[in-house]
């Protein structure tokens, strides 16, 4: 497969032309035209940079980027260092950001709900992009502490619960954002949901959930976004024959 028809593929995949995003998503760093080998991954950074070289890889495709709006646009320092190994080893990088939370099967959101074996997993209304939150719903109604547990285990990390006195007792409805969503649980109050998870916690977060009618969890910004560009490479493997390999390069946070 030639590195045009593979971004022309993705951009059908992930339409990134429907969103507004706070960087440019597709090809972000230009290497082979020949696409023989991709590394799939959460963000590009040295370490995956570095594991793809050792896989021979010619293109890595992850969910965080380069170029965000906001940051410096010189290339020093740590982005020089990594723009500088990809071009040398004739890499190409392609990212995609929001499309990759939100698509509907393949998303990062959508991949944790499945992970979850939550049933009636959809986009949640009111929210844009359309699958920024979804929500869905429990075989059978767990305790939070069950539920909390249900997730240390399929991420292999503690999350950090906070359990509000004014929520119901057993979680039956789930709502989630993967990644930085906290922000979003006082819009998810008031539309019938038990517990709202996110990957990252803030300050105001504890208080949101701890004075409303809602639970809250925090799973951990990369571990609940390790599925969304896995997906996608597993679509790439199936749908074009291409050798895809998932690295997973762990972050704590």
């Amino acid at each position: 497969m030639l590195r045009n028809e593979l971004e022309q593929a993705l951009n059908q995949l992930l339409r990134p032309d429907l969103v507004n995003d706070y960087c440019p998503n597709g090809l972000q760093v230009e290497g082979s035209i020949e696409i023989n080998r991709i590394v799939t991954g959460v963000t590009a950074s040295m370490q995956l940079i570095e594991s793809a070289i050792k896989c021979n890889a010619d293109t890595i495709l992850v969910h965080h980027g380069y170029f965000w709006k906001n940051e410096s646009a010189q290339i020093i320092g740590m982005k020089k260092a990594r723009i500088k190994t990809l071009l040398k080893h004739d890499i190409n990088l392609f990212a995609y950001h929001l499309p990759i939370d939100i698509h509907p099967t393949l998303g990062n959101n959508a991949q944790l709900g499945c992970l979850l074996s939550l049933n009636n997993i959809k986009a949640l209304e009111g929210f844009k992009p359309n699958g920024i939150v979804m929500s869905g719903e429990l075989t059978d109604t767990l305790s939070l502490a069950s539920f909390a547990n249900k997730i240390e285990m399929k991420l292999a990390r503690k999350p950090t619960v906070i359990e509000s006195p004014y929520a119901n007792k057993s979680i039956k409805k789930v709502a989630w954002c993967t990644g930085g969503g906290q922000g979003y649980i006082d819009d998810v109050v008031g539309k019938d949901i038990d517990v709202f998870i996110s990957g990252e916690i803030s300050e105001q977060t504890v208080h949101s959930a701890q004075e409303q009618n809602i639970h809250f969890i925090a799973a951990g910004h990369h571990a609940t976004e390790r599925y969304g560009a896995k997906a996608v490479g597993e679509y790439l493997a199936n749908e074009f024959g291409l050798d895809v390999t998932f690295i997973d390069c762990d972050n704590p946070a």
